[in-house]
C-alpha cells in the first residue's frame, strides 16, 4: 500500500500523467510505472512531463537496502540449514 504524500508537488501535465499517479494512490505500482515508462518512450512529450515522469519512477523504485536485507536473510537460512543437517 502506498504511504500518504505520494502525490506529485504539482499538477500532472498529461492524461497519461494523471491515470498514472491515480494509479500509484490505488496500489497498482506497477501500471503507474508501466505508463510512466510508455511517457519516456515517447520522444514528442515536453520536458516537464518526461521530468514527472522520472519522479514517478524515481519514488517508486525498490530501495536497495531492501535487497541486502533479503541477501541477509537467504544467508541465515542456509546457516540454519546446514548446522541442522550436520548435527544429523
Amino acid at each position: 500500500m502506498v504511504k500518504g504524500g505520494q502525490t506529485p508537488p504539482e499538477e500532472p501535465l498529461s492524461a497519461g500523467m494523471r491515470s498514472a499517479w491515480k494509479q500509484v494512490e490505488a496500489g497498482d505500482v506497477a501500471g503507474a510505472r508501466r505508463e510512466a515508462h510508455r511517457i519516456l518512450a515517447t520522444p514528442t512529450n515536453p520536458p516537464e512531463e518526461r521530468a514527472q515522469a522520472e519522479e514517478l519512477l524515481r519514488r517508486t523504485q525498490t530501495p536497495r537496502a531492501l535487497y541486502g536485507f533479503a541477501l541477509l536473510a537467504l544467508g541465515l537460512l542456509v546457516l540454519l540449514v546446514t548446522l541442522a543437517l550436520s548435527r544429523y
